[in-house]
Protein backbone atom coordinates (compact mmCIF):
# COMPACT_ATOMS: atom_id res chain seq x y z
CA UNK A 1 0.00 0.00 0.00
CA UNK A 2 2.95 2.37 0.56
CA UNK A 3 3.91 2.24 -3.12
CA UNK A 4 0.43 3.19 -4.34
CA UNK A 5 0.35 6.24 -2.08
CA UNK A 6 3.83 7.25 -3.30
CA UNK A 7 2.67 7.05 -6.94
CA UNK A 8 -0.38 9.24 -6.26
CA UNK A 9 1.68 11.81 -4.35
CA UNK A 10 4.24 11.87 -7.17
CA UNK A 11 1.55 12.42 -9.83
CA UNK A 12 -0.06 15.22 -7.78
CA UNK A 13 3.32 16.93 -7.35
CA UNK A 14 4.12 16.69 -11.06
CA UNK A 15 0.72 18.12 -12.04
CA UNK A 16 1.19 20.96 -9.52
CA UNK A 17 4.62 21.79 -10.95
CA UNK A 18 3.26 21.83 -14.51
CA UNK A 19 0.37 24.12 -13.52
CA UNK A 20 2.64 26.54 -11.64
CA UNK A 21 5.09 26.61 -14.57
CA UNK A 22 2.30 27.20 -17.11
CA UNK A 23 0.86 29.98 -14.94
CA UNK A 24 4.23 31.69 -14.64
CA UNK A 25 4.87 31.51 -18.39
CA UNK A 26 1.41 32.89 -19.23
CA UNK A 27 1.89 35.75 -16.76
CA UNK A 28 5.24 36.67 -18.31
CA UNK A 29 3.81 36.54 -21.83
CA UNK A 30 0.71 38.56 -20.88
CA UNK A 31 2.72 41.38 -19.29
CA UNK A 32 3.26 44.16 -21.80
CA UNK A 33 6.80 45.56 -21.79
CA UNK A 34 7.06 49.29 -21.02
CA UNK A 35 7.08 51.63 -24.00
CA UNK A 36 10.23 53.41 -25.05
CA UNK A 37 11.29 56.37 -22.91
CA UNK A 38 11.14 59.66 -24.82
CA UNK A 39 14.59 61.02 -25.56
CA UNK A 40 14.51 64.77 -24.96
CA UNK A 41 16.64 67.49 -23.39
CA UNK A 42 15.47 70.37 -21.20
CA UNK A 43 16.78 73.53 -19.56
CA UNK A 44 15.62 74.98 -16.23
CA UNK A 45 15.65 78.68 -15.29
CA UNK A 46 14.43 80.03 -11.94
CA UNK A 47 13.81 83.63 -10.87
CA UNK A 48 13.58 83.97 -7.07
CA UNK A 49 12.39 87.60 -7.35
CA UNK A 50 9.26 86.65 -9.33
CA UNK A 51 8.90 83.07 -8.00
CA UNK A 52 8.87 81.82 -11.59
CA UNK A 53 10.19 78.54 -12.96
CA UNK A 54 10.75 78.14 -16.71
CA UNK A 55 11.50 74.82 -18.36
CA UNK A 56 12.51 74.86 -22.02
CA UNK A 57 12.27 71.76 -24.20
CA UNK A 58 15.63 71.97 -25.99
CA UNK A 59 15.30 69.04 -28.36
CA UNK A 60 14.21 65.50 -28.96
CA UNK A 61 10.76 63.97 -28.97
CA UNK A 62 7.55 65.82 -28.11
CA UNK A 63 6.17 65.04 -24.65
CA UNK A 64 2.51 64.21 -23.96
CA UNK A 65 1.70 66.33 -20.90
CA UNK A 66 -1.41 64.30 -20.04
CA UNK A 67 1.01 61.49 -19.07
CA UNK A 68 3.61 63.78 -17.46
CA UNK A 69 4.28 64.99 -13.93
CA UNK A 70 6.58 67.85 -12.96
CA UNK A 71 8.07 67.38 -9.46
CA UNK A 72 9.74 70.40 -7.83
CA UNK A 73 12.11 70.58 -4.84
CA UNK A 74 13.86 73.51 -3.15
CA UNK A 75 16.97 72.60 -1.17
CA UNK A 76 15.94 68.93 -1.26
CA UNK A 77 12.43 69.59 0.11
CA UNK A 78 9.46 68.85 -2.16
CA UNK A 79 6.90 71.57 -2.72
CA UNK A 80 3.72 70.89 -0.77
CA UNK A 81 1.65 71.52 -3.92
CA UNK A 82 3.15 70.14 -7.13
CA UNK A 83 2.12 71.57 -10.52
CA UNK A 84 -0.59 69.42 -12.14
CA UNK A 85 0.43 70.13 -15.75
CA UNK A 86 -1.38 71.10 -17.82
CA UNK A 87 -3.54 73.43 -15.69
CA UNK A 88 -5.01 76.90 -15.56
CA UNK A 89 -5.68 77.37 -11.86
CA UNK A 90 -4.10 75.09 -9.28
CA UNK A 91 -3.47 75.20 -5.56
CA UNK A 92 0.00 76.57 -4.79
CA UNK A 93 0.45 78.29 -8.16
CA UNK A 94 -0.63 81.56 -9.72
CA UNK A 95 -3.27 81.16 -12.42
CA UNK A 96 -2.37 81.02 -16.07
CA UNK A 97 0.91 79.12 -16.49
CA UNK A 98 2.66 79.80 -19.78
CA UNK A 99 3.26 77.72 -22.85
CA UNK A 100 2.40 74.04 -22.93
CA UNK A 101 1.75 73.99 -19.15
CA UNK A 102 -1.47 75.96 -19.73
CA UNK A 103 -4.61 73.84 -20.06
CA UNK A 104 -5.56 75.80 -23.20
CA UNK A 105 -2.57 74.23 -25.00
CA UNK A 106 -2.81 71.04 -27.04
CA UNK A 107 -1.11 69.03 -24.23
CA UNK A 108 1.98 68.38 -26.34
CA UNK A 109 5.36 69.85 -25.28
CA UNK A 110 7.50 70.29 -28.38
CA UNK A 111 11.16 71.24 -28.85
CA UNK A 112 11.59 75.01 -28.60
CA UNK A 113 8.60 75.51 -26.29
CA UNK A 114 9.00 76.92 -22.78
CA UNK A 115 6.59 76.12 -19.98
CA UNK A 116 6.41 78.59 -17.09
CA UNK A 117 4.98 78.32 -13.59
CA UNK A 118 4.65 81.01 -10.95
CA UNK A 119 4.54 79.90 -7.32
CA UNK A 120 1.83 81.27 -5.05
CA UNK A 121 2.75 82.48 -1.58
CA UNK A 122 0.60 79.64 -0.19
CA UNK A 123 3.05 76.99 -1.43
CA UNK A 124 6.02 75.91 0.64
CA UNK A 125 8.90 75.80 1.05
CA UNK A 126 9.40 79.34 -0.19
CA UNK A 127 11.76 80.00 -3.08
CA UNK A 128 14.69 82.08 -1.83
CA UNK A 129 17.69 83.52 -3.64
CA UNK A 130 20.62 81.09 -3.85
CA UNK A 131 18.45 78.05 -3.12
CA UNK A 132 19.07 74.92 -5.16
CA UNK A 133 16.06 74.01 -7.27
CA UNK A 134 15.55 70.49 -8.63
CA UNK A 135 12.87 69.63 -11.17
CA UNK A 136 12.11 66.07 -12.21
CA UNK A 137 10.10 65.39 -15.35
CA UNK A 138 8.30 62.04 -15.18
CA UNK A 139 6.43 60.60 -18.17
CA UNK A 140 4.45 57.35 -18.01
CA UNK A 141 6.02 56.65 -14.60
CA UNK A 142 9.59 57.00 -15.93
CA UNK A 143 11.87 59.90 -15.05
CA UNK A 144 13.03 61.41 -18.34
CA UNK A 145 14.91 64.41 -16.92
CA UNK A 146 16.34 65.71 -13.65
CA UNK A 147 17.22 69.40 -13.85
CA UNK A 148 19.05 71.38 -11.19
CA UNK A 149 19.91 75.07 -10.92
CA UNK A 150 20.43 77.80 -8.32
CA UNK A 151 17.78 80.50 -7.97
Amino acid sequence: MGRAVSSVVGVVLLISLVLVGAGTISLVLATEPPGPTPMSSFELAVDADTDELSITHRGGESIDLTETRILVEFEGRRLVHQPPVPFFAARGFESGPGGPFNSASDNSWRPGETGTLELASTNSPALTPDSTVTVRIVTDGTEIARLRTVA
